[in-house]
């Protein structure tokens, strides 16, 4: 008789391993497509995904609880769309380099099934970026969605796995548990048939992830510091610090959580904060957020993540207008007795005056250091000299200029990668410091010919300082290396020619019937073309 499975986490084991199953399975067919087949694929994603962006945004505030759903459309928007226009051009499939001078051939490989760990900050957003980036590269995706978060993930997911079906890709290359439980997450990541993990999230988190001991992009905390220099134009920078705080109600790790300001320029910054909305606390006010801001454990409370001003300030034990944007706290220091200067994932903003760009540098480290190890910054100057210098010196990754650092760091208004997940690099506990996107999901094929022989046609041996480099014999390679090229190319697209057993249909007009008479091998190469190839290297190696 066999056991019934009802405890939670044993059900959510369970489902993670069927889904990696089936992701495996999934994964072994689309790993064979050619680059038209997935192209085509990636942009019915893109547009089932953006035209699904508001009511997406709607279910995840319902759900979560969690920021506007204004704002949230616009990052399903830009993790749809943005995503799409970077990574259209990308070639993810067959030969994507040849570098001549040193007659290196690239040619992309695929990594396998990702797992995928989605924040309830950006739940659906951060799913359709992950699911675009990992189809474009020909890899299958499982996502574990934050409990609080599992509807609209999970419809997100659906929204994309329905759209690349149609459009050709198998069943189950993109998939979501429903069945959420730590226990399975667990499961989901170190799973056998799991080849890298895609982590967004807590610094915590990170260092889980890298703990299992498999390849991860992991990406953590912000903890963004905002240095308003002299020589800045206040009323543009006080509104970008406002708009990047509370946008979404300051749910991206990269929006500003504090606020570092000249001295010179301190009554003008203050008076155009409070012009716009800002509500400055008095000291009694700022002990009483001080209470609410962390749980006992010392984790960001979730109950003010994502939650207007006014809402926060009630659980605190005070009120403010209506109309207030965001709630400010001057401190003196940084650190765990400073609890308002950690990365706070809401509309408040820690607020610091410094004296020159030299003691703001100090400052802006001593907050990075504190939660945001290299993660983002942002300078509002006009000192050419001053802007370089905190690129140099600080431990950020992204040092945004005059801009919004909460769109800034994702890409949104500067020329950075589109992307829902920064890397810190390892001053964050990360492997990589980049945006990640699509060219992180490739692995790179490398076919080198010689260079500098070592022995002649003959077999005699060269001294190498008679080799010759490429150079010296292109013209007499070339022919070589572009027949090479195109018998990839060809094999890949024989090779991508098969139909998805469960779609008869599917690709049908970009494969030709063969001919009856025509005896076809393998994977739908003929008689006549194993006929050529074999010709080819035999003519080849005689000319040798």
């Amino acid at each position: 008789m066999s056991l019934e499975i009802t405890h939670e986490d044993l059900i959510s084991i369970q489902q993670a391993r069927e889904l990696v199953a089936k992701a495996k399975e999934a994964f072994l067919e689309y790993k064979n497509y050619s680059q038209e087949q997935v192209d085509k694929i990636v942009r019915a994603m893109f547009e089932a995904g953006y035209e699904a962006s508001e009511r997406l945004a709607k279910l995840a505030v319902e759900e979560t609880g969690i920021g506007k759903w204004e704002d949230k459309k616009l990052k399903n928007e830009f993790a749809t769309k943005f995503t799409y226009e970077s990574i259209k051009n990308l070639k993810t499939v067959g030969v994507i380099n040849y570098d001549k001078s040193k007659r290196v051939v690239e040619i992309a490989e695929p990594m396998g099934v990702i797992a995928g760990l989605i924040p309830t900050t950006n739940p659906t957003s951060t799913a359709m970026f992950k699911a675009l980036i990992s189809t474009k590269t020909r890899n299958a995706l499982v996502v574990s969605p934050h409990p609080r978060a599992v509807k609209c993930t999970y419809e997100a997911i659906q929204i994309m796995q329905s759209a690349a079906e149609k459009a050709g890709a198998p069943r189950n290359l993109i998939q979501c548990m429903t069945e959420v439980a730590i226990e399975g997450t667990m499961e989901l990541l170190k799973h056998r048939d799991v080849s890298l993990i895609l982590a967004t999230g807590s610094t915590q988190m990170v260092k889980m992830v890298y703990s299992i001991g498999k390849p991860a992009y992991g990406v953590g905390s912000g903890n963004v510091p905002a240095f308003i220099e002299r020589t800045a134009n206040i009323k543009k920078a006080v509104a970008d610090i406002i708009f990047g705080k509370t946008f979404d109600y300051g749910t991206l790790c990269s929006a500003e959580n504090a606020v570092v300001c000249d001295s010179p320029i301190r009554e003008q910054v203050i008076y155009e904060f409070k012009r716009r909305g800002a509500y400055f606390c008095n000291p009694d006010e700022k002990a009483k957020l001080e209470k609410i801001i962390l749980t006992p454990q010392g984790g960001i409370n979730p109950e003010i993540v994502g939650r207007p001003a006014a809402y926060i300030t009630q659980k605190a034990g005070f009120s403010v207008p209506d109309q207030t944007t965001v709630l400010i706290a001057e401190l003196e220091g940084v650190g765990k007795q400073y609890p308002l200067s950690v990365e706070k994932l809401s509309p408040i903003l820690a607020f610091y005056t410094v004296d020159g760009w030299r003691e703001g540098c100090h400052k802006c480290i001593e907050l990075l250091e504190f939660g945001g190890l290299g993660h983002t910054m942002v300078i509002h100057s006009s000192d050419p000299d001053i802007i370089v210098k905190f690129a140099l010196e600080k431990p950020a990754f992204r040092v945004l200029v005059n801009t919004v650092a909460a769109l800034g760091a994702v890409g949104y208004t500067t020329g950075l990668d589109p992307s829902m997940t920064l890397g810190p690099g390892t001053l964050g506990h990360s492997i990589i410091s980049e945006n990640v996107t699509a060219r992180h999901l490739i692995q790179i094929k490398r076919l080198a010919y010689e260079l500098i022989p070592l022995h002649d046609i003959e077999g005699n041996r060269i001294q190498t300082s008679d080799a010759k480099r490429f150079s010296a014999f292109a013209p007499e390679t070339k022919k070589e290396v572009k027949s090479i090229l195109e018998e990839i190319e060809e094999r890949i697209k024989l090779k991508a020619g098969n139909t998805p057993v469960w779609s008869p249909t599917a690709f049908s007009e970009s494969k030709a019937s063969p001919s009856p008479e025509r005896k076809i091998y393998g994977l739908g190469i003929t008689e006549e073309e194993i006929e050529r190839i074999i010709k080819e290297f035999q003519s080849q190696i005689s000319s040798k």
